[in-house]
Order: C-alpha cells, then sequence, then structure tokens
C-alpha cells in the first residue's frame, strides 16, 4: 500500500547522514521522539543521537520534533537537542506537519518525515506529500495501542 511504504528505512537514526539528505534535496527533518530518538525502554537520549543532531544542524539541515505525546518531557527532549517540537500532534492528521513546517520554515518537498511507525510517522508523511524515512524501534517497550498498531502493520506489510 503506497500510503504506508517509506521512501528509505534504517536501522537508526544515525544512519541518515547529510550526504544521502543532499543528494534527495532535503534540507530539513520532522522527527518522531518515541522509539525514533528515545527509546521507550530507557527514556533517555544516546549520545550518538545527541551528536547525530548537532552534525545535522552544523550541516544546516533544520530540525523539528513532532510527537503524539502530550506529557513536559517532549519539551525537555526538545530542549536537550536545542531543537523546536510540537506536540499533541495526532499523527496521521496534517495539521500538526504543516505546524512543525511552519516552525522551521521548511517547505514540504525539501522536509523528510522521520519516525517508528506506519500508521502514524509514514501515513502522516503521505497525506502532507512528503518524503518520510522508517526507523526500526529503539525497543520493544510500547504503549498497549502502539502495540496493537504494531501488530496491524505487521499484517499489512506481509
Amino acid at each position: 500500500m503506497e500510503l504506508l511504504t517509506p521512501d528509505l528505512e534504517f536501522d537508526r537514526i544515525e544512519d541518515i547522514t547529510f550526504e544521502l539528505l543532499e543528494s534527495r534535496g532535503i534540507t530539513a527533518l520532522l522527527i518522531d521522539i518515541d522509539n525514533t530518538l528515545v527509546s521507550r525502554a530507557t527514556s533517555r537520549i544516546d549520545d550518538s543521537v545527541f551528536e547525530w543532531v548537532r552534525g545535522m544542524k552544523q550541516a544546516g539541515v533544520s530540525c523539528c520534533l513532532l510527537s503524539n505525546n502530550w506529557h513536559k518531557v517532549i519539551h525537555d527532549y526538545a530542549d536537550e537537542l536545542g531543537v523546536p517540537v510540537v506536540g499533541k500532534a495526532m499523527k496521521p492528521l496534517p495539521v500538526a506537519y504543516v505546524k512543525a513546517l511552519s516552525t522551521i520554515g521548511a517547505h514540504r518537498a525539501s522536509t523528510a518525515v522521520v519516525g517508528d511507525q506506519l500508521l502514524t510517522d509514514i501515513l502522516g508523511a503521505r497525506l502532507c506529500v512528503m518524503p518520510c524515512f522508517l526507523i526500526k524501534p529503539l525497543s520493544t517497550t510500547d504503549l498497549w495501542y502502539t502495540r496493537i498498531f504494531r501488530k496491524i502493520e505487521q499484517r499489512i506489510t506481509r
């Protein structure tokens, strides 16, 4: 199903290089938090993620976190990484994607969405006609409803 097909898949976000983004004309990223940047099992940002975000910013890639989460912790993560955040996103609905683009002054065609879920991150990117990259979840620890979404995703992608 095309609406649920990412442009590229990666094991970890750190596998996305500036050179790859540049070759695709990508100058900005909208990035999911839970199990994409931060493992739900540890609730902490790995040093390698700090370095990756710092490298992207130094290369001129704008980043904005985009999360369905509504708790204060997402703002703490954004502050730690030095990037803006749009929470309560209600992904896959397009409204928060548009808000995130506006927040960083980016355009759809040159902004990729990065996340670990087909039914939220990737579907939302497709509804907004944006490039998208799927990351393998950092942990098998998930909220109860995310586990349901993952089972649905598995059935769809068989």
